[in-house]
């Protein structure tokens, strides 16, 4: 079959089908081409290119144009038929995947589309990955990640891109639930996983190709396809749900602890000095801490609380009821709520409903995630000791017995973060009487964030999955990708962080960091900058300590004054003014300005 060209307004694309190679030629002749094949890895280890194509068709409607191809894998009853094809209207390149034959746990992954091929030259540009907030890779640099997950540190969002000679894509991952990406080279991978054991239904790519391209073009491809898909939920439409996230905006975040009690079976555990695994502070005295913040000035602020169940911090989950006696008991917080209130902050407590103790009152392995070799995960990293993952559809109903326990209590709760729902791997449960896929997984965890949105309760959680954002309010915290994620100032950044995440939905979340003047790294923050810095250019609130002195309490209300006059805006824009990427600016959509120089941590805003 000879080659079939589509030509379009800003490309042509040639498809070799019989060869399984790609070209695409933009209007400035710029050429992106796929060489490699694609191929499937089986659970065994081994790689089996895509043969060549059975049967080939073009395939053309009133709406796209493009060549469908069909495959037997060699020594196996698996069958693949692939579609390529360019929507008429979005001038978009769709490739999309169906795979049948395969038996439950056979297949590792599948990589298709083959991944552009990229040979750019140092200057000549780079990619961009969404690694955390956000990662730039320059031309003639190796990088390495960990998994390549989508919905993970590796990819907050179902996307990346790559830009060479002012021409680009962002590839975006339609289907993303059940996909990865690996790094090839230079070359992005993107990779394809069976859902519950299965490659069960079609899978799908889009490539939006732009002249000219950067990386504020990729992020703001990717908005208008969240927003065309009904998925862009803006902090404005949050507050129509909620009136109660009003009251986050300018908000600076106190997060702080009441019970620790770490248990023989953790890891954590120390045996040579016992007296290290408890420490316990009172309500009354939180109370009283945040009464000395107000005397100073402080007027607004969200509060976070750790470990006010009855035996602490990651303790008995999802059942952490009664509040802890040592502390003070339900009187104790309901005084602190109450307090807390009267000052004029917001109240807001630590929460999990992922891990599942063995030792927690409810605990059943009916409910647990069954993983697909029929065993429980078991885990002892975290203080309450031995536990496994809770069903996410289980999980729901806790949220609202143990919110409803709340209103029980009388104990007022204005904001709940449920921890890791935001940044832990999208579960699987095998169960065949509750067998959930990762994508049910997600909606679940929506469906927690929005019982609590319900109550006039403030949702957030740990760090940013574009999947369960629409339900979200705020993070915990949502920085870059460095060697090291632990407080360590060492830390460097994995290439040349830009604020992907806040290109795509500034409007959409609350995103704070943890640092004030003259403080530098930390997690996700490279040794050399300031999270403050950081703050003032993403026009995002920053954390409050407890304990802050005055000084510390002027830096926070500037920056928390400046995001909440951004909160609702759109970040329209993010450049490096140097060369060194030492000088950066952001622009909003009320024109505000933010330059900012990370060598000597000088700022200037600059609003219309």
């Amino acid at each position: 079959m000879p080659i079939h060209e589509i030509k379009c307004n800003r490309f042509s694309l040639k498809i070799d089908a019989e060869n399984i190679k790609y070209a695409v030629v933009l209007k400035n002749s710029e050429t992106w081409t796929i060489t490699k094949k694609p191929y499937v890895c089986f659970s065994s280890g081994k790689i089996v290119e895509f043969p060549q194509p059975k049967e080939i068709k073009i395939t053309k409607t009133g709406t796209y144009d493009g060549v469908r191809a069909y495959y037997d894998i060699p020594q196996t009853e698996i069958s693949v038929m692939t579609h390529v094809y360019v929507d008429a209207t979005t001038e978009d390149i769709i490739f999309e995947l169906r795979v049948d034959g395969d038996k439950k746990g056979e297949i590792e992954t599948v990589s298709y589309p083959a991944p552009f091929d990229f040979g750019a030259k140092a200057g000549e540009g780079y990619t961009v990955l969404p690694r955390m907030q956000g990662t730039l890779v320059p031309a003639g640099t190796r990088i390495k990640i960990a998994i390549g997950d989508i919905f993970g540190r590796d990819a907050y969002m179902p996307l990346y891109g790559q830009v060479r000679n002012g021409a680009g894509y962002a590839a975006i991952f339609d289907t993303p639930y059940d996909a990865k990406y690996q790094l090839d080279e230079d070359r992005v991978v993107p990779l394809f996983r069976p859902s519950l054991g299965k490659m069960s239904y079609i899978r799908k790519m889009i490539f939006r190709f732009r002249d000219p391209c950067d990386y504020n073009v990729i992020a703001k491809c990717y908005r208008a396809y969240v927003k065309e898909n009904g998925k862009l939920v803006t902090l404005k439409e949050k507050v129509a749900k909620n009136p109660n996230v009003q009251n986050l905006f300018g908000c600076p975040i106190i997060h702080t602890g009441i019970c620790r009690n770490v248990m023989p079976t953790c890891d954590k555990y120390d045996k040579e000095h016992p007296e290290n695994n408890h420490s316990c502070v009172p309500f009354s005295q939180r109370a009283e801490e945040l009464k000395a913040l107000k005397a100073k000035g402080l007027e607004k602020a969200y509060t976070h609380f750790d470990g006010w169940g009855v035996r602490g911090y990651d303790n008995l989950h999802p059942s952490p009821f009664p509040p802890n006696e040592e502390a003070g008991g339900t009187e104790g917080m309901r005084k602190l709520s109450e307090t807390t209130r009267e000052l004029g902050y917001i109240f807001g407590v630590h929460d999990q409903y992922r891990d599942y103790y063995l030792d927690g009152p409810d605990f059943s392995y009916d409910e647990a995630t069954l993983k697909i070799d029929g065993t429980y995960p078991r885990k002892t990293y975290w203080a309450g000791g031995v536990h496994s993952y809770l069903c996410s559809t289980r999980a729901v109903d806790y949220v609202r017995r143990n919110y409803a326990e709340f209103d029980k209590l009388k104990i007022k709760i204005d904001a709940a973060y449920l921890d890791v729902f935001s940044v832990a791997d999208l579960d699987e449960n095998f169960s065949p009487d509750h067998p959930t896929t990762r994508e049910q997984c997600a909606r679940d965890r929506m469906h927690c964030f929005d019982i609590l949105t319900d109550r006039g309760i403030i949702p957030s959680s740990e760090e940013i999955m574009d999947c369960v954002l629409p339900s979200m309010v705020l993070c915990h915290h949502a920085p870059y990708y460095t060697s090291s994620l632990s407080d360590k100032t060492s830390a460097e950044s994995r290439g040349i962080p830009i604020p992907l995440t806040n290109l795509v939905y500034h409007d959409c979340v609350v995103i704070p960091w943890i640092g004030l003047k003259g403080q530098f790294g930390g997690f996700g923050i490279s040794g050399k900058d300031g999270a403050y810095t950081h703050a003032i250019l993403n026009g995002d609130p920053v954390y409050c300590p407890i304990d802050a002195t005055a000084e510390q309490l002027e830096q926070v209300k500037f920056a928390c004054e400046s995001a909440e006059k951004l909160a609702l805006c759109e970040m329209v824009k993010h450049e490096f003014l140097s060369d060194d990427y030492r000088r950066q600016r952001t622009t909003f959509s009320d024109g505000t300005m933010v330059e900012v120089n990370f060598d000597t941590n000088e700022y200037v805003i600059k609003q219309i």
